[in-house]
């Protein structure tokens, strides 16, 4: 993408922001206020969730929060059945405004909500029309929380279809899709994953392109573009071949170049054989703006995966900083 296309993407992803910010003005309105700063770091509740179900840890929702708050988070990433029971529905506005109050007494925005998506590229049209009404619904629930993005995830069977066949499912149901993140404010953010049947650089770059739309884009996690690229430990060469100007938002997680738990394994930042600051210096210099959430799936201790993807952030500023000031 050219750097005159991107900016023109930019701008009617700013203008739809505006209008969903519009549209929520009786919500708080520090939940929209825009960061003066190019990046905000948040936690995703998925790590909590899954260190939970794998290594029986306990983690009151509370202390999540507070933690959040007490290293200096400014937002939160929900996922779908943690810490109790699946999301509210878009109509249920008591239980929607209970949960963005509790994370806004924290002082933490709701940046984004997880999404599955393997209906979107079902080989029934009935099944992939669902999905486009479910996420009408993920969408408007976002935006009453107070966020900016929505991830989506297409795993799944290829139901007996072609690979092709299904890549042109999901791209059709994906531009829908865009278009009512546009709708909501929303930024949407794809993420493919090595197990996923969609797996590989060139799929992302498909998808992204082929829906063509300023308010879907890549996601960007180094353990999977690792994977993705050869298992090396240089996802930044990934990174460099879908271009930043494609990515919406970013998962931050270092890994050993192996799966673990259906996916590609997440270590701490510093505790894998990936190059974080490679990653990160990329995205800097690529103007890369918005959330990095680090993502401490699967860790055993997310509190310090959190802590340690958090300090590789701020480094990576301050080594920003201290080449343009030098």
């Amino acid at each position: 993408m050219e750097r005159r296309a991107f900016l023109k993407t930019a701008a009617v992803c700013g203008a739809a922001a505006a209008a969903g910010a519009s549209a929520a003005a009786d919500f708080p309105r520090h939940m929209y206020a825009p960061s003066q700063r190019r990046w905000r770091v948040a936690l995703g509740l998925n790590g909590f969730m899954s260190s939970e179900a794998r290594f029986k840890q306990r983690y009151p929702i509370w202390e999540v929060l507070q933690f959040a708050q007490r290293e200096g988070f400014e937002g939160v990433e929900l996922v779908d059945g943690w810490p109790q029971g699946p999301y509210p529905a878009q109509d249920q506005e008591a239980k929607i405004a209970s949960l963005r109050d509790l994370c806004g007494r924290y002082n933490l925005k709701i940046f984004s909500i997880q999404t599955p998506a393997d209906a979107a590229f079902h080989p029934d049209s009935a099944v992939r029309a669902e999905y486009a009404a479910r996420f009408r619904g993920w969408a408007a629930l976002a935006r009453k929380l107070g966020g900016e993005c929505i991830g989506i995830w297409p795993g799944g069977s290829l139901h007996g279809q072609t690979l092709d066949a299904a890549a042109a499912n999901l791209i059709g149901s994906l531009k829908q899709a865009a278009a009512i993140a546009g709708d909501n404010g929303l930024v949407a953010s794809v993420e493919l994953e090595p197990p996923f049947p969609f797996n590989t650089i060139d799929m992302l770059i498909r998808v992204v392109d082929g829906v063509d739309h300023p308010c879907l884009r890549g996601m960007y996690d180094p353990s999977h573009f690792d994977l993705m690229t050869g298992g090396k430990g240089a996802p930044e060469e990934g990174l460099r071949r879908v271009g930043v100007e494609r990515i919406g938002y970013v998962h931050l997680t270092d890994s050993d170049g192996t799966i673990f738990g259906d996916t590609s394994r997440h270590l701490p930042c510093g505790e894998g054989h990936i190059d974080i600051p490679k990653s990160l210096e990329l995205l800097w210099e690529g103007g890369y703006t918005g959330w990095i959430m680090i993502d401490a799936w699967m860790t055993e201790d997310p509190y310090r995966a959190c802590r340690k993807g958090k300090d590789a952030v701020l480094k990576a500023l301050d080594a920003a900083r201290g080449k343009s000031a030098g």
